[in-house]
């Protein structure tokens, strides 16, 4: 089976989808099915900056010229069974040749209040192209059941298939983290955009502040989305990376008290699975598909700030209740992992092709 895979998400971002379908193609390498013979298929142009306009030419020729009109061609010379989609903008599949797609979540529809307007639109597009799909795959359970409650979809086309951890990291051995680190520190990571839930963080640390009992700083890794108001100044103790490299951002996890993750929604939450992995608890909250993914080594909180400030002075001051989630963090992370996403995956392309 001939089996072309969207990779078009490693050239317009770095965290989310980009890690997911990064981690796929590692899987599909490392397993090297016989009988699925794949291919990337992408406008491999990079538009990770949200300078504009640059940013907007490139993204309308990739969505209205390459998709439309490019990648049909391609598909067609390259005699493909099979359209895997990962990206979040349309991308048919020409007659004769499956179409499956991959579901993140539907925050769009649960929470639309958190994009911008183009975004809202594009999703609309997306739920339509899900609709016209020969099969979904979904990242978690948790998404599957959003798919079937929300959008009216059949379990029979829907397949959760989990996302990995490998420990692989960009470069070779510890990295050394460029940003200055103090000696004791919580950290974020995530893209920040109201979701992610910083709102309910500021309000944590000025409480504590406020006490007279100041928690050890946080350091937040990720980029604010472009057109994402800010939430209100940061207390004078949180410091703010950006981006930050795969290698390094390994090194802070292995560094910080815990990894404190508030979300409100997540469609699997790869930075709690990548922090068990490396011993790094984390405090989050049983949310959306969180549970699927921290089971019993995350230290769960009510979505409240005192809870939150209760289980960040009791990880600062305890290290014996500290140190069982650092034990428990990498057993949990050992369940998953992208050989075994890629191996589930290609089940699902002989499953929808009738290869058996």
């Amino acid at each position: 089976m001939r089996v072309a895979l969207d990779t078009n998400p490693l050239y317009v971002a770095q965290a989310g989808v980009a890690r997911y379908v990064r981690g796929l193609v590692r899987g599909l390498q490392e397993t090297k099915p016989g009988d699925c013979h794949w291919h990337p298929l992408a406008w491999e142009v990079e538009n990770r900056s949200y300078a504009q306009p640059q940013r907007a030419l490139k993204t309308a020729y990739r969505e209205l010229v390459w998709a439309r009109w490019v990648a049909p061609q391609a598909l067609r010379r390259a005699e493909a069974d099979l359209l895997h989609v990962t990206s979040v903008f349309t991308l048919n599949a020409p007659r004769g040749i499956k179409n499956l797609v991959t579901l993140y979540d539907l925050a769009m529809v649960r929470h639309p209040e958190r994009f911008r307007r183009w975004q809202r639109h594009s999703a609309l597009r997306q739920l339509r192209q899900l609709h016209a799909a020969d099969h979904i795959l979904t990242i978690s359970q948790f998404s599957a059941d959003e798919a079937m409650a929300l959008l009216g979809l059949p379990a029979s086309r829907l397949t959760p298939v989990l996302l990995g951890w490998d420990g692989v990291e960009e470069g070779t051995g510890p990295a050394p983290v460029t940003a200055p680190v103090p000696g004791e520190f919580f950290l974020f990571v995530g893209s920040l955009e109201p979701g992610k839930n910083l709102a309910l963080l500021r309000v944590v640390w000025n409480n504590a502040a406020a006490a007279g009992q100041p928690l050890p700083p946080l350091l937040i890794a990720g980029t604010r989305w472009a057109g994402v108001p800010d939430e209100g100044p940061p207390p004078a103790d949180w410091h703010f990376l950006g981006h930050v490299p795969d290698a390094e951002l390994a090194q802070l996890y292995r560094q910080a008290l815990a990894l404190v993750f508030p979300s409100k929604y997540e469609g699997f939450g790869l930075p709690v699975l990548e922090a068990m992995g490396r011993g790094c608890p984390v405090i989050c909250s049983r949310v959306a598909s969180l549970p699927e993914v921290g089971g019993e080594a995350a230290w769960w909180c009510d979505l409240d700030a005192p809870s939150y400030l209760a289980a960040l002075r009791e990880c600062a001051r305890n290290g014996t209740t500290r140190e069982a989630f650092v034990r428990a963090g990498p057993a949990q992370a050992r369940k998953f992992s992208w050989t075994t996403c890629a191996t589930e995956t290609v089940k699902v392309y002989r499953s929808v092709l009738g290869v058996h």
